[in-house]
Order: structure tokens, then C-alpha cells, then sequence
């Protein structure tokens, strides 16, 4: 049976739910990698598109870097540009009509170290140069857990980033710009994201996959623990009023629901009601109109397809207001990433 598939996603078919609701998908990855081990090794505008039109109403989506199609020469720093070129192409591509009415990277989110303090300014110069446009922010990962058995892909895989200087110096000049910062990391980081939230007050930080979840590995088999410290952590990034949350990424292993090992994939009711106790606890903290539901595709494609996933968004919300539930699927992306489709 393939690995997330797309003949295995094809096992649960579903009708789509609600399919005129405007919806702004705030986070997805393009790549082409070489490596048999990544599923879904390539994953462009064509497959993008076959995904978003899958049934839903996706008038937008937001790239967030993935360290794809670097520049192969030049300063270090200044390699990450190759992605934003990239990925302007196929925004470019996608605003012809030709693959669907949805905008593809109708906001781009890029690379640039912000260890490198006040002389992260010229690569930022330099990214927003490759899409004048398009460009509005960064992500720079900080993932770091003491365990080594903690799967870590971070660049700049080091402890306590958000509370260095230099890291610090950096993001001012990110937010003395107008740009925001994806704040990607586990669980056990976010007091420090709050602490790092409370000193750069003018930066909006987007808080990614509910805060880095783990629930496999050293964390398995822990959840009294791991839950009691993840809403601990939840609760005082929600506290900053300049940190936004998406509401995704659980179909990552790493969250621990091996939805991915099923011999048929999960349908939206179960998937819903999986998901809910999560998601509305970030929901209560943060209130809707900081809250976006993201697909976090192709990565977490390898648990569910995406009209599945957007059907389960759709039932898990269904208690919400309408404008409540217009913040979630569409207008805080919006508002956030400055996106007018």
C-alpha cells in the first residue's frame, strides 16, 4: 500500500460540504525533491491544484518555505532567494486562471536567519526584491528538543534562539519592515515564544501546527503530561496579542494519531471529532479571529486528502457563528497575510 498516496486517499470518497464557503488556505509547501524517503516528492502547481480544486471554494493560498530550490551559489545567506524566485513563478502561473480560480501563493512566505541580527536587512531587501508583491514574512525554525530521538529538520537546529540577542536584533528588523514570522516549533518552546512575543510586541508572529504537538517518540504514552504542558503553553502564546495561530499540521505522525497506518483513510466525521478537543481549546484561547485553519499539504496529505480535511474543518466548526467561522476558513488568513482575491 503506497505511503499517503493518492490511490490510497482515493479509498474514502466524500462529497464536499458547504462548497461555496470562501476559504484562504494559509499554509502549504511547493517542492521537487530527488529523495525516495519524503512522500509526495514533488509537489508543484499541478498538484497544488488538483487539491485545492478537489471540491471546496479555495480562493487563496499562502506558500511557507521549505528550503526548495535554493540558489546553488552566492553568499549563504543569500540562498533562500532562490525559493521566493521560484515560487513568484508559480504564483505568477497561478493568477493566469489556467489552474482554477483559486490564486496559489497569492502570499509568499520565505527564509532568512534572523541570527544574523541587523545584518539580516539586506536579505530581506533581497527576498522582497524577488516578489515585490507577493512577499510578507519569514520563517525561521526554531525546533529544538534536548531528546535526540526528537525528529529535527530545523536549519538551525540550536537551543534557545528566541532568547538570543542576535535572534532578537533580527526579528526587529523583520518587524521594523512590516513582515511577519512563522513561529514553528514544539511544545515544550512556547514560554519562550511568549517571552519573545512580549519583547518584539510590533512583530505579528504566526504560531504554526497548533503550537509542535508531539505525541510519538519519547513523548508517546505521556499524554496527561504532554497535554497538561501543551495548554499551559497554548494559554500564554494566546496571552500576546501579537501571535496568530493555525489550526493544523495534526496529520503529521509526530501528533500521534497513526492515522496514516490505516488500511482506509479516516473520513471527516471521525477525523472532525478527533481533531475538536484540540482545536477548540486553541480556539478558546485565542479567539476565532485569531485562528486559520491550514492544510500544512503535502505534509500532512500522507493522513487524509484535502477535501476530506477542509469537510472535517467544516463539521468541527459548524458551532461556531458564521462570521466566527469565516475568521477560521478565510478572513484572519486574509487580514494576516494582506491577501486581497
Amino acid at each position: 500500500m503506497p505511503f499517503g498516496g493518492n490511490d490510497w486517499l482515493a479509498l474514502t470518497p466524500e462529497a464536499t460540504l458547504e462548497p461555496d464557503l470562501p476559504i484562504c488556505d494559509p499554509h502549504h509547501h511547493f517542492w521537487d525533491y530527488r529523495d525516495a524517503r519524503v512522500p509526495y516528492q514533488r509537489y508543484l502547481l499541478h498538484e497544488l491544484a488538483a487539491d485545492i480544486n478537489s471540491g471546496h471554494n479555495v480562493r487563496s493560498t499562502v506558500f511557507v518555505e521549505a528550503r526548495s530550490m535554493y540558489r546553488i551559489d552566492g553568499p549563504d545567506e543569500m540562498k533562500p532567494v532562490g525559493e521566493v524566485e521560484f515560487v513568484q513563478g508559480l504564483a505568477a502561473a497561478s493568477a493566469t486562471g489556467l489552474y482554477g480560480p483559486g490564486r496559489a501563493a497569492a502570499a509568499i512566505v520565505g527564509h532568512a536567519n534572523l541570527n544574523l541580527g541587523g545584518q539580516v536587512k539586506p536579505v530581506l531587501e533581497a527576498l522582497q526584491a524577488a516578489s515585490p508583491n507577493r512577499f510578507r514574512g519569514i520563517r525561521h525554525s526554531v525546533t529544538w528538543d534536548a531528546n535526540p530521538a526528537v525528529e529535527n529538520t530545523a536549519a538551525h537546529n540550536m537551543e534557545g534562539q528566541m532568547s538570543s540577542d542576535k535572534f532578537r536584533a533580527g526579528a526587529k528588523v523583520l518587524a521594523g519592515m512590516g513582515f511577519s514570522l512563522e513561529g514553528w516549533m514544539f511544545f515544550p518552546q512556547m514560554p519562550e515564544l511568549a517571552e519573545f512575543a512580549k519583547a518584539v510586541p510590533g512583530l505579528t508572529i504566526i504560531l504554526c501546527h497548533i503550537g509542535g504537538l508531539l505525541r510519538d517518540g519519547p513523548y508517546a504514552n505521556r499524554d496527561e503530561e504532554v497535554m497538561a504542558a501543551w495548554r499551559k503553553g497554548i494559554a500564554a502564546a494566546a496571552e500576546c496579542p501579537n501571535v496568530v495561530i493555525k489550526l493544523g499540521g495534526i496529520g503529521m505522525p509526530r501528533t500521534g494519531f497513526d492515522w496514516h497506518l490505516r488500511e482506509k483513510p479516516i473520513g471527516s466525521e471521525e477525523l472532525a471529532s478527533d481533531m475538536a478537543p484540540l482545536m477548540n481549546y486553541c480556539i478558546e484561547q485565542f479567539g476565532p479571529n485569531r485562528c486559520m485553519f491550514e492544510s500544512n499539504f503535502p505534509v500532512d496529505k500522507v493522513s487524509y486528502s484535502y477535501n476530506v480535511m477542509y469537510n472535517a474543518f467544516k463539521r468541527l466548526s459548524k458551532g461556531y457563528s458564521a462570521s466566527e467561522r469565516a475568521d477560521m476558513l478565510h478572513d484572519t488568513a486574509a487580514r494576516v497575510y494582506r491577501i486581497d482575491v
